[in-house]
Protein backbone atom coordinates (compact mmCIF):
# COMPACT_ATOMS: atom_id res chain seq x y z
CA UNK A 1 0.00 0.00 0.00
CA UNK A 2 2.51 2.76 -1.30
CA UNK A 3 1.59 6.39 0.81
CA UNK A 4 2.40 9.50 -1.30
CA UNK A 5 3.17 12.45 1.64
CA UNK A 6 2.30 16.02 0.21
CA UNK A 7 4.50 16.97 3.47
CA UNK A 8 8.58 16.74 3.51
CA UNK A 9 9.74 14.79 6.54
CA UNK A 10 11.37 17.44 7.60
CA UNK A 11 8.34 19.43 8.01
CA UNK A 12 6.54 15.86 9.87
CA UNK A 13 9.80 16.55 12.58
CA UNK A 14 8.17 20.00 13.82
CA UNK A 15 4.58 18.96 14.13
CA UNK A 16 3.79 20.08 17.62
CA UNK A 17 1.09 16.87 17.37
CA UNK A 18 -1.82 17.76 19.27
CA UNK A 19 -3.62 21.27 20.37
CA UNK A 20 -5.24 21.51 23.79
CA UNK A 21 -7.85 23.93 25.47
CA UNK A 22 -6.06 23.71 28.68
CA UNK A 23 -3.22 21.63 30.18
CA UNK A 24 -5.19 21.35 33.53
CA UNK A 25 -6.02 17.67 33.93
CA UNK A 26 -9.22 16.99 36.16
CA UNK A 27 -9.38 15.95 39.32
CA UNK A 28 -10.81 12.18 39.43
CA UNK A 29 -14.18 12.24 40.62
CA UNK A 30 -14.31 16.08 40.29
CA UNK A 31 -17.04 17.95 37.85
CA UNK A 32 -15.77 18.75 34.59
CA UNK A 33 -16.37 22.12 33.08
CA UNK A 34 -16.04 23.00 29.24
CA UNK A 35 -12.91 25.43 30.34
CA UNK A 36 -11.22 22.46 31.26
CA UNK A 37 -11.74 20.70 28.77
CA UNK A 38 -8.61 19.46 26.42
CA UNK A 39 -9.37 19.55 22.52
CA UNK A 40 -8.38 16.73 20.67
CA UNK A 41 -9.69 15.59 16.47
CA UNK A 42 -9.79 12.29 15.45
CA UNK A 43 -9.88 11.62 12.01
CA UNK A 44 -11.78 8.49 11.09
CA UNK A 45 -11.09 6.34 7.40
CA UNK A 46 -14.64 6.83 5.95
CA UNK A 47 -18.35 8.00 6.30
CA UNK A 48 -20.23 7.56 10.20
CA UNK A 49 -21.05 3.62 10.57
CA UNK A 50 -21.28 1.57 13.46
CA UNK A 51 -17.73 0.75 12.30
CA UNK A 52 -16.96 3.96 14.95
CA UNK A 53 -19.64 2.85 17.04
CA UNK A 54 -17.23 3.15 20.34
CA UNK A 55 -15.84 6.41 19.27
CA UNK A 56 -19.16 8.13 18.59
CA UNK A 57 -20.38 6.64 21.77
CA UNK A 58 -17.56 8.21 24.03
CA UNK A 59 -18.82 11.30 22.20
CA UNK A 60 -22.57 11.55 22.46
CA UNK A 61 -22.55 9.65 26.08
CA UNK A 62 -20.23 12.33 28.19
CA UNK A 63 -17.36 9.28 28.01
CA UNK A 64 -14.77 11.88 26.91
CA UNK A 65 -15.94 14.61 29.19
CA UNK A 66 -15.64 12.56 31.74
CA UNK A 67 -12.14 12.35 31.10
CA UNK A 68 -11.70 16.09 30.81
CA UNK A 69 -12.08 16.10 26.61
CA UNK A 70 -13.34 18.39 23.84
CA UNK A 71 -13.30 15.14 21.75
CA UNK A 72 -13.64 16.01 17.97
CA UNK A 73 -14.71 13.03 16.18
CA UNK A 74 -14.16 13.55 12.47
CA UNK A 75 -16.22 11.88 9.45
CA UNK A 76 -14.04 10.61 6.43
CA UNK A 77 -14.93 10.22 3.62
CA UNK A 78 -13.82 8.95 -0.40
CA UNK A 79 -12.00 12.42 -1.23
CA UNK A 80 -10.03 12.58 2.32
CA UNK A 81 -6.47 10.97 2.95
CA UNK A 82 -6.35 10.22 6.81
CA UNK A 83 -2.64 9.53 6.57
CA UNK A 84 -1.69 13.20 4.93
CA UNK A 85 -4.00 14.82 7.27
CA UNK A 86 -2.29 13.94 10.28
CA UNK A 87 1.15 14.20 8.83
CA UNK A 88 0.23 17.71 7.76
CA UNK A 89 -0.73 18.75 11.13
CA UNK A 90 -4.26 19.15 10.74
CA UNK A 91 -5.90 16.54 12.69
CA UNK A 92 -4.07 15.03 16.40
CA UNK A 93 -4.98 10.97 15.39
CA UNK A 94 -6.70 9.39 12.60
CA UNK A 95 -8.05 5.28 12.06
CA UNK A 96 -5.76 3.19 10.42
CA UNK A 97 -4.13 -0.09 10.21
CA UNK A 98 -0.78 -1.90 10.59
CA UNK A 99 0.01 -1.00 7.09
CA UNK A 100 0.18 3.01 7.27
CA UNK A 101 1.89 2.23 10.63
CA UNK A 102 4.90 0.26 9.34
CA UNK A 103 5.19 2.41 6.18
CA UNK A 104 6.06 5.02 9.03
CA UNK A 105 8.86 3.37 10.12
CA UNK A 106 10.37 2.74 6.71
CA UNK A 107 10.33 6.01 5.57
CA UNK A 108 11.81 6.84 9.43
CA UNK A 109 8.43 9.03 9.26
CA UNK A 110 8.04 9.88 13.52
CA UNK A 111 4.06 8.59 13.78
CA UNK A 112 3.17 5.42 14.91
CA UNK A 113 -0.10 3.17 16.25
CA UNK A 114 -0.85 3.43 20.01
CA UNK A 115 -4.02 0.99 19.82
CA UNK A 116 -6.23 -1.05 17.92
CA UNK A 117 -9.72 -1.28 17.99
CA UNK A 118 -10.34 -4.47 16.07
CA UNK A 119 -8.59 -7.03 16.62
CA UNK A 120 -9.90 -8.82 13.27
CA UNK A 121 -9.66 -7.06 9.88
CA UNK A 122 -12.66 -6.98 8.66
CA UNK A 123 -11.68 -7.73 5.05
CA UNK A 124 -13.79 -10.67 3.73
CA UNK A 125 -13.92 -12.13 -0.18
CA UNK A 126 -17.65 -12.67 -0.59
CA UNK A 127 -19.18 -15.76 -2.64
CA UNK A 128 -22.14 -16.86 -4.35
CA UNK A 129 -23.22 -20.00 -2.16
CA UNK A 130 -24.02 -23.43 -3.76
CA UNK A 131 -21.89 -23.15 -6.66
CA UNK A 132 -18.57 -24.64 -4.64
CA UNK A 133 -16.96 -21.51 -3.07
CA UNK A 134 -16.83 -22.53 -0.17
CA UNK A 135 -13.73 -22.24 1.15
CA UNK A 136 -10.55 -19.33 0.64
CA UNK A 137 -8.59 -22.51 -0.77
CA UNK A 138 -11.78 -23.67 -3.35
CA UNK A 139 -11.45 -20.12 -4.97
CA UNK A 140 -7.76 -20.49 -6.20
CA UNK A 141 -7.66 -19.64 -10.00
CA UNK A 142 -11.43 -18.30 -9.44
CA UNK A 143 -12.15 -15.00 -10.74
CA UNK A 144 -12.41 -12.36 -7.77
CA UNK A 145 -13.20 -8.79 -8.43
CA UNK A 146 -10.20 -6.74 -6.35
CA UNK A 147 -10.41 -2.83 -5.67
CA UNK A 148 -6.86 -1.17 -6.50
CA UNK A 149 -5.96 -0.98 -2.86
CA UNK A 150 -6.62 -4.52 -2.06
CA UNK A 151 -3.92 -5.61 -4.56
CA UNK A 152 -1.17 -4.29 -2.02
CA UNK A 153 -2.80 -5.22 0.86
CA UNK A 154 -4.34 -8.69 1.61
CA UNK A 155 -3.76 -9.91 -2.12
CA UNK A 156 -0.12 -10.57 -1.49
CA UNK A 157 -1.27 -12.70 1.77
CA UNK A 158 -4.00 -14.76 -0.24
CA UNK A 159 -1.53 -15.23 -3.06
CA UNK A 160 1.51 -16.79 -0.55
CA UNK A 161 -1.17 -18.89 1.44
CA UNK A 162 -3.33 -20.45 -1.09
CA UNK A 163 -1.78 -20.23 -4.57
CA UNK A 164 -3.92 -17.32 -6.02
CA UNK A 165 -2.64 -15.72 -9.14
CA UNK A 166 -2.93 -12.17 -10.57
CA UNK A 167 -4.44 -13.47 -13.45
CA UNK A 168 -7.89 -13.99 -11.16
CA UNK A 169 -8.22 -10.52 -10.55
CA UNK A 170 -11.07 -8.58 -12.24
CA UNK A 171 -11.32 -5.07 -11.55
CA UNK A 172 -13.84 -3.89 -8.27
CA UNK A 173 -15.36 -0.69 -8.96
CA UNK A 174 -18.03 -0.82 -5.47
CA UNK A 175 -20.48 -1.87 -7.84
CA UNK A 176 -22.33 -5.19 -7.11
CA UNK A 177 -23.79 -5.51 -9.88
CA UNK A 178 -20.96 -7.92 -11.82
CA UNK A 179 -21.11 -9.85 -8.75
CA UNK A 180 -24.86 -10.25 -8.63
CA UNK A 181 -25.01 -11.21 -12.41
CA UNK A 182 -22.52 -14.17 -12.15
CA UNK A 183 -22.24 -17.28 -9.73
CA UNK A 184 -19.06 -17.67 -10.91
CA UNK A 185 -17.46 -14.79 -9.65
CA UNK A 186 -16.33 -13.65 -6.11
CA UNK A 187 -15.77 -9.93 -4.55
CA UNK A 188 -14.23 -8.38 -1.81
CA UNK A 189 -15.87 -6.62 0.67
CA UNK A 190 -16.04 -5.22 4.15
CA UNK A 191 -17.98 -7.95 6.93
CA UNK A 192 -20.67 -5.23 8.37
CA UNK A 193 -21.36 -3.50 4.58
CA UNK A 194 -21.32 -5.50 1.36
CA UNK A 195 -22.56 -9.23 2.57
CA UNK A 196 -25.61 -6.87 3.79
CA UNK A 197 -26.77 -5.06 0.52
CA UNK A 198 -26.12 -8.62 -1.13
CA UNK A 199 -28.89 -10.09 1.39
CA UNK A 200 -30.84 -6.75 0.15
CA UNK A 201 -30.32 -8.04 -3.37
CA UNK A 202 -31.55 -11.15 -2.83
CA UNK A 203 -28.57 -13.60 -2.04
CA UNK A 204 -27.70 -15.08 1.35
CA UNK A 205 -23.43 -15.02 0.10
CA UNK A 206 -20.80 -16.98 1.10
CA UNK A 207 -18.83 -14.86 3.54
CA UNK A 208 -14.94 -15.80 4.07
CA UNK A 209 -13.27 -13.41 6.80
CA UNK A 210 -9.60 -13.04 5.50
CA UNK A 211 -8.64 -12.67 9.50
CA UNK A 212 -9.95 -16.08 10.18
CA UNK A 213 -7.19 -17.18 8.05
CA UNK A 214 -4.51 -15.64 9.66
CA UNK A 215 -4.54 -12.08 7.76
CA UNK A 216 -3.25 -10.84 11.15
CA UNK A 217 -3.69 -6.32 10.19
CA UNK A 218 -4.70 -4.80 12.83
CA UNK A 219 -7.74 -1.93 11.68
CA UNK A 220 -9.43 0.82 13.24
CA UNK A 221 -6.05 2.12 15.10
CA UNK A 222 -5.22 4.97 16.73
CA UNK A 223 -2.35 6.67 14.94
CA UNK A 224 -0.30 10.04 16.53
CA UNK A 225 2.64 11.34 15.76
CA UNK A 226 5.29 10.52 18.05
CA UNK A 227 5.68 14.10 19.53
CA UNK A 228 2.12 14.04 20.96
CA UNK A 229 2.98 10.38 22.22
CA UNK A 230 6.02 11.71 24.15
CA UNK A 231 5.00 15.14 25.19
CA UNK A 232 1.13 14.79 25.80
CA UNK A 233 1.29 11.58 27.89
CA UNK A 234 -1.73 11.96 30.14
CA UNK A 235 -3.65 13.47 27.51
CA UNK A 236 -3.27 10.87 25.00
CA UNK A 237 -3.88 7.95 27.40
CA UNK A 238 -7.17 9.77 28.82
CA UNK A 239 -8.08 9.41 24.87
CA UNK A 240 -7.56 5.91 24.37
CA UNK A 241 -8.71 5.11 27.49
CA UNK A 242 -12.06 7.33 27.01
CA UNK A 243 -11.91 5.77 23.44
CA UNK A 244 -11.78 1.95 24.52
CA UNK A 245 -14.71 2.53 27.59
CA UNK A 246 -16.89 3.69 24.88
CA UNK A 247 -16.12 0.83 22.48
CA UNK A 248 -16.38 -1.65 25.39
CA UNK A 249 -20.50 0.47 26.07
CA UNK A 250 -20.91 0.50 22.48
CA UNK A 251 -20.65 -3.55 22.01
CA UNK A 252 -22.57 -4.72 24.65
CA UNK A 253 -25.88 -3.44 22.84
CA UNK A 254 -28.96 -2.05 25.04
CA UNK A 255 -29.67 1.53 25.41
CA UNK A 256 -26.64 3.20 26.05
CA UNK A 257 -26.00 2.87 22.11
CA UNK A 258 -29.01 4.85 21.31
CA UNK A 259 -27.08 8.14 21.20
CA UNK A 260 -24.03 6.80 19.62
CA UNK A 261 -26.13 5.44 17.01
CA UNK A 262 -28.40 9.00 16.70
CA UNK A 263 -25.26 11.00 15.92
CA UNK A 264 -23.82 8.53 13.22
CA UNK A 265 -27.10 8.85 11.54
CA UNK A 266 -26.71 12.88 12.06
CA UNK A 267 -23.58 12.84 10.38
CA UNK A 268 -24.48 9.93 7.72
CA UNK A 269 -27.88 10.75 6.35
CA UNK A 270 -26.68 7.77 3.76
CA UNK A 271 -26.56 5.21 6.63
CA UNK A 272 -29.64 3.96 8.49
CA UNK A 273 -30.45 1.87 11.41
CA UNK A 274 -30.72 -1.42 10.07
CA UNK A 275 -27.43 -1.38 8.66
CA UNK A 276 -26.13 0.00 11.90
CA UNK A 277 -28.03 -3.23 13.76
CA UNK A 278 -26.23 -5.54 10.83
CA UNK A 279 -22.86 -3.90 11.44
CA UNK A 280 -23.15 -4.43 15.43
CA UNK A 281 -24.50 -7.91 15.34
CA UNK A 282 -21.87 -9.22 12.77
CA UNK A 283 -19.00 -7.68 14.30
CA UNK A 284 -20.18 -9.22 17.57
CA UNK A 285 -20.47 -12.77 16.37
CA UNK A 286 -17.21 -12.54 14.28
CA UNK A 287 -15.18 -11.18 17.46
CA UNK A 288 -13.98 -8.06 15.57
CA UNK A 289 -13.67 -6.27 18.40
CA UNK A 290 -13.67 -8.87 21.23
CA UNK A 291 -11.38 -11.85 20.49
CA UNK A 292 -7.83 -12.56 20.48
CA UNK A 293 -5.75 -10.55 23.28
CA UNK A 294 -8.36 -8.60 23.76
CA UNK A 295 -9.91 -11.12 25.63
CA UNK A 296 -7.33 -11.12 28.07
CA UNK A 297 -5.35 -7.61 27.68
CA UNK A 298 -8.55 -5.41 26.76
CA UNK A 299 -10.21 -3.96 23.85
CA UNK A 300 -7.44 -1.92 21.92
CA UNK A 301 -4.88 -4.65 22.81
CA UNK A 302 -1.77 -4.90 20.49
CA UNK A 303 1.19 -7.14 20.90
CA UNK A 304 5.15 -7.75 20.04
CA UNK A 305 4.63 -10.95 18.92
CA UNK A 306 1.27 -10.13 16.52
CA UNK A 307 3.26 -7.03 14.82
CA UNK A 308 6.13 -9.51 14.52
CA UNK A 309 4.02 -12.27 12.63
CA UNK A 310 2.35 -9.39 10.65
CA UNK A 311 5.55 -7.93 9.66
CA UNK A 312 7.09 -11.05 8.69
CA UNK A 313 3.96 -12.35 6.88
CA UNK A 314 4.18 -9.36 4.65
CA UNK A 315 7.61 -9.27 4.12
CA UNK A 316 7.63 -12.68 3.13
CA UNK A 317 4.63 -11.72 1.21
CA UNK A 318 7.14 -8.89 -0.63
CA UNK A 319 5.03 -6.39 0.52
CA UNK A 320 7.49 -5.14 2.63
CA UNK A 321 11.43 -5.14 2.56
CA UNK A 322 13.38 -6.64 5.39
CA UNK A 323 14.96 -4.57 7.62
CA UNK A 324 12.36 -2.19 8.82
CA UNK A 325 12.84 -1.55 12.78
CA UNK A 326 9.12 -2.27 13.34
CA UNK A 327 9.01 -1.54 17.12
CA UNK A 328 9.00 1.86 15.54
CA UNK A 329 5.55 1.37 14.00
CA UNK A 330 3.88 1.31 17.41
CA UNK A 331 3.99 1.80 21.22
CA UNK A 332 2.37 -0.28 23.74
CA UNK A 333 2.16 2.39 26.47
CA UNK A 334 -1.68 3.18 26.27
CA UNK A 335 -3.33 -0.14 26.17
CA UNK A 336 -3.26 -3.43 27.40
CA UNK A 337 -4.44 -2.22 30.99
CA UNK A 338 -7.61 -4.44 30.44
CA UNK A 339 -10.62 -2.10 29.64
CA UNK A 340 -13.68 -3.52 28.40
CA UNK A 341 -12.07 -7.17 28.57
CA UNK A 342 -14.40 -10.00 28.92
Amino acid sequence: MSMKYRVSRRAALGLIGGSAASVLVPVPGARVNAQTLDKVSYQTNWRAQAEHGGFYLAAANGIYKKYGIDADIRMGGPQQNPSQLLLGGRVDMIMSNSFEAIRYAQENIPFLCIASIFQKDPQVLISHPGVGNDSLAALKGKPILVGAAGRNSYWPFLKAKFGYTDEQIRPYTFNMAPFLADKTISQQGFLSSEPFAIQQAGVNPVVHLLADAGFANYNTTINISKKMADEKKDLVQRFVTASLEGWAEYMKGGPAVAAANALILKDNPDMDQAKIDYAAKVMNEKGIVLSGDALTLGIGAMTDARWAEFYKGMTEAGVFPAGIDIKKAYSLDFINKGVGKA
